[in-house]
């Protein structure tokens, strides 16, 4: 019957577009028997986790290397935006080198939810450590603009909170009661923060990029703080919104699904591209370190 319904419309397209059609049809099934090949291949988990796991871990020395040059050039000064921000590099990407090191006891525990907590909750740390240059930029654009900034960092410290309390009592619900819907539910969550985070940087980012460029006064550091906002802006909003898209569409697509063992080489270039590269770029934009304080000597005269 099949052969019946589909042999006439075959003889309908010219021979050229029936060979084509055939070979696109055939390359496909070849890419999709390699992608199940690939996903079910223990080798490639392997190789792809634990190169995910060097990559994190590289990235937490460079940040702890730059937290300890900051430190010892300016040993007087108490933990100012910058320390927190390379401390909590630091710890983020420490914790993903750790979890992707074991990756075959992670998402192999027997209870889903502790499966959840590992690999979401360094992304909720990410959110936190990047939402401080959104923060520090605002206060920088308020202090220009002439606008109070004593609400901003109580408004980072209730956005934080009220995000780590949801998301704390979803795990807590699916600790208790295994419902297959809140899990959709917990990765619509965490795409909901990723967008918060892009909008911070978008308007935050933009606003200080735009001020920058109206300044009247030409100089070498205007130049350099152009180019570090506009540069930092780019990568942390396009990081957000793949984050913010690809977690959107797994939360309704099995085979995009982040939290799985099968899914290595999809799991590798989304934590590349949302974490690891942005992270190690900004890093590395933002290498610079604080101007030392040169203490006055004091002269003591002699009557």
């Amino acid at each position: 019957m099949r052969k019946l319904v589909s042999s006439p419309l075959a003889a309908l397209l010219p021979p050229e577009m029936a060979a084509a059609a055939a070979a696109a049809g055939g390359v496909a099934l070849a890419l999709r028997g390699w992608w199940e090949k690939v996903n079910g291949s223990p080798a490639w988990q392997d190789g792809a986790f634990f190169s995910l796991s060097a990559a994190y871990a590289l990235v937490s020395a460079i940040a702890l290397i730059q937290l300890i040059r900051i430190q010892l050039r300016v040993p007087e000064i108490g933990w100012t935006t910058q320390k927190v921000f390379h401390l909590m590099n630091f710890i983020v990407n420490g914790v993903r080198a750790i979890v992707f090191g074991f990756h075959a006891h992670v998402f192999l525990l027997q209870t889903k939810v502790y499966t959840l907590v590992l690999l979401y909750l360094p992304g909720l740390l990410f959110f936190s450590t990047y939402t401080l240059l959104v923060l520090f930029w605002a206060e920088i654009y308020h202090q220009a603009k002439n606008l109070p900034t004593d609400k901003l960092r109580t408004i980072y410290i209730a956005v934080n909170s009220i995000i780590y309390v949801i998301q704390i009592c979803i795990w807590a619900y699916l600790g208790i009661n295994d419902n297959p819907l809140m899990e959709p539910v917990s990765k619509i969550f965490i795409s909901a923060v990723s967008f918060i985070a892009l909008l911070g940087f978008l308007i935050y980012g933009g606003r200080l990029f735009v001020m920058l460029r109206h300044f009247p006064i030409e100089s070498k550091g205007r130049r350099k703080k152009l180019y570090e906002v506009g540069t930092v802006t780019g990568i942390c909003f396009t990081c957000f919104l793949i984050r913010c898209i690809v977690v959107a569409f797994s939360s309704f697509d099995p085979d995009l699904s982040l939290e799985v063992l099968d899914h290595p080489v999809l799991d590798f270039f989304y934590y590349m591209l949302t974490e690891i590269l942005p992270c190690a770029l900004v890093l590395f934009i933002l290498r610079k370190l604080p101007p030392k304080r040169v203490s006055v000597p004091q002269y003591h005269y002699i009557r």
